[in-house]
């Protein structure tokens, strides 16, 4: 299966292929905050939550508006940075909102304009350099979707990305549901 034209890389979805088998982005989904053809691009993985919040992770938030914030592991780079990220769907244009890394007091101000705004933290990010998520796409390590509401609402961790991949390309879903370990079948 050849990759056909992806959407702009900014502000979709990457979804792992079944057969990638990197640990650090096995069974993820990935959404892109920028991409730029010299610099590289640039996310988070979305769907590996840590089990922590804010609150739990470090004791500054333990009482603060983000302390129930989600945390999750977005990637294999600086783990030990905190990024925060909101995003939401507006469903009368068929938008879907992103702010990325934004600091403690945007993301405050974004929670007391907008209720159902969703708010969380990531430990580290991904990062691609000039060409390589071509190469990886090229490869069909990656399948690049479009954002769309229902896609990041109810689910997380495996489940979500058996969900949207399941949605984008059902003929991968046999290799989904493949057990690691074929021997053990």
């Amino acid at each position: 299966m050849q990759p056909q034209d992806p959407p702009p890389y900014s502000g979709s979805l990457l979804v792992a292929h079944p057969g990638l088998h990197d640990p650090n982005f096995r069974k993820t989904i990935i959404l892109i905050s920028a991409h730029d053809e010299e610099d590289g691009s640039l996310g988070v993985i979305i769907n590996r939550p840590t089990g922590q919040t804010l609150g739990e992770l470090n004791d500054d938030y333990t009482f603060g508006p983000l302390a129930h914030v989600p945390v999750y592991e977005g990637g294999p780079v600086q783990k030990d940075q905190v990024l925060l990220v909101a995003w939401h769907w507006i469903p009368e244009s068929a938008a879907f909102r992103v702010y990325f890394g934004v600091s403690e007091d945007k993301v405050q101000s974004l929670m007391a304009e907008q209720p159902g705004i969703e708010v969380r933290a990531f430990l580290g990010y991904s990062g691609w350099s000039e060409g390589q998520l071509e190469t990886e796409r090229k490869q069909n390590a990656w399948l690049v979707v479009p954002i769309s509401g229902h896609l990041m609402e109810g689910l997380d961790g495996p489940a979500m990305w058996r969900e949207i991949l399941a949605s984008t390309s059902p003929e991968l879903i046999f290799l989904a549901d493949a057990p690691d370990d074929p021997t053990r079948n």
